[in-house]
């Protein structure tokens, strides 16, 4: 078996940070691939890749690390892997092996299409903004999921002329619904609790951050007033619906600062700021620094 080809190349338009690709290595089952974490890190090792390579993928990693322990970073926040962790990284995120170590368990990657359109599983694929580490040590949580993660791989290596694409969907969504009703974590507010408002209003933004930070102009384009997308995200978040929309640009903006090498000015366009002046306010305000203190502390690091 070979492992999911991620490919290196340009970035996507629009895009300064590197993207990859997926691709199912022999088309056994288009869009779901299940490998070893540690298979993963030697094709990279084999092809002369750096392990801390700064990256976006364009579909869903699920990582359940079963042995040893290493650290992985997750949009500028570093987490430890060890027998229980739990890593969902979504489309879009920035992520990198910090320190691989001796981190192994189960790497399943598939597309956003891939999950059964008919579950209540197809949803959580499209909420970009959910939990991307859990730590679920050896409690009865774990070992359903390492139970799931099994049955998918058993069912993966078949041979390939028997390997059932419905089956591996429905325990994917089976997968996702179980992630779903774990406990949310402390402090990073319950999505599901702002409702189909919040729902909403989050895929919105993803696809408009960059051309407007006005709170009238998502309620307008979703037929909402503003009090009631600013109500969702009170609910979702603890957070009005202004420094939501403020924090998801500020996001795009560190990402950009840390792992690209475009001018401030340059990036200040990209996010709709028609002055770099007004976007070096902006920052600053999000962040307690200036955008150039920023990408020297990241990038130094």
């Amino acid at each position: 078996m070979r492992p999911t080809d991620l490919r290196d190349g340009d970035p996507a338009p629009g895009d300064a940070i590197l993207r990859l690709g997926f691709r199912p290595p022999d088309n056994r089952v288009p869009g779901f691939e299940i490998i070893d974490l540690a298979t993963l890190h030697e094709r990279r090792r084999r092809r002369g890749r750096r392990p801390d390579l700064v990256h976006r993928v364009d579909f869903h990693t699920l990582t359940l690390i079963t042995e040893g322990n290493g650290e992985h970073a997750i949009d500028f926040v570093t987490y430890p892997c060890r027998p229980g962790t739990l890593l969902w990284v979504r489309p879009g995120q920035v992520q990198r092996f910090v320190r691989p170590g001796t981190a192994n368990g189960t790497h399943l990657l598939f597309t956003p299409a891939f999950p059964p359109h008919t579950s209540s599983a197809d949803r959580l694929v499209g909420e970009w903004y959910g939990p991307a580490c859990r730590q679920l040590g050896a409690s009865s949580e774990y070992a359903v999921l390492s139970t799931l993660f099994g049955q998918m791989r058993a069912e993966y290596d078949r041979p390939a002329q028997t390997v059932s694409a419905e089956i591996l969907q429905l325990l994917l969504a089976t997968v996702l619904l179980q992630i779903d009703r774990l406990p949310h974590p402390e402090g990073g507010g319950d999505p599901h609790a702002g409702g189909e408002v919040y729902r909403r209003f989050r895929a919105e933004l993803e696809r408009g951050y960059s051309t407007t930070r006005r709170a009238a102009d998502y309620a307008h384009r979703l037929g909402y007033t503003v009090k009631t997308l600013t109500r969702a995200c009170l609910a979702g978040t603890g957070q009005p619906v202004k420094h939501v929309i403020d924090a998801r640009v500020a996001l795009e903006a560190q990402r950009l600062l840390a792992h690209t090498d475009e001018p401030v000015a340059t990036i200040a366009r990209r996010l709709g700021f028609v002055e770099p002046t007004n976007f070096g306010k902006f920052f600053t305000r999000h962040a307690g620094m200036t955008p150039g203190a920023f990408r020297q502390t990241h990038q130094g690091a």
